[in-house]
């Protein structure tokens, strides 16, 4: 059995770092979707996919891979946008067991109305924390990682 590879000061700082910025940074933003829009973060990011997507749809199965969400999970939530009107579902005509997630009109008016708000927490909680040379190091490293290959 081969010894693990334990982290040294500057990785474990790193680590913990990352922790402590991503659960403070993900709290702030949800709370305040929630309080502002009567949306989860999760939720308010399905329809950012939706609204960028041809035709505001997209196969259920691709966003899940683009939120990198079980699919349970995603059917759950696209579940309570569904019943607030924001998206609805559709059969694949080419695949009896495909089916697409679609932002209706009163989801885009609700994206449209919780963007500012969004933004303005995302510049609050992170953005404007740092200067121009962080965000490069940040865009450039979570840049790398975010495009490794999932594990299945």
């Amino acid at each position: 059995m081969n010894e693990p590879r334990w982290l040294d000061e500057l990785e474990m700082a790193a680590w913990k770092g990352f922790l402590q910025a991503w659960h403070r940074v993900n709290r702030y933003l949800d709370q305040q979707l929630k309080q502002d829009a009567g949306l989860s973060h999760p939720q308010y990011e399905i329809l950012v996919h939706l609204a960028a997507a041809p035709g505001g749809e997209l196969r259920m199965t691709e966003l899940a891979e683009r939120l990198i969400a079980s699919k349970s999970g995603l059917t759950y939530q696209v579940g309570q946008l569904e019943k607030r009107g924001l998206v609805r579902r559709r059969a694949c005509p080419s695949d009896v067991r495909g089916v697409f997630a679609v932002l209706t009109d009163t989801g885009r008016e609700t994206l449209h109305e919780a963007a500012p708000g969004h933004v303005a927490a995302v510049r609050e909680a992170l953005v404007d924390v740092l200067d121009r040379e962080q965000l490069a190091v940040l865009a450039e490293a979570f840049g790398k990682v975010g495009h490794r290959p999932r594990r299945t």
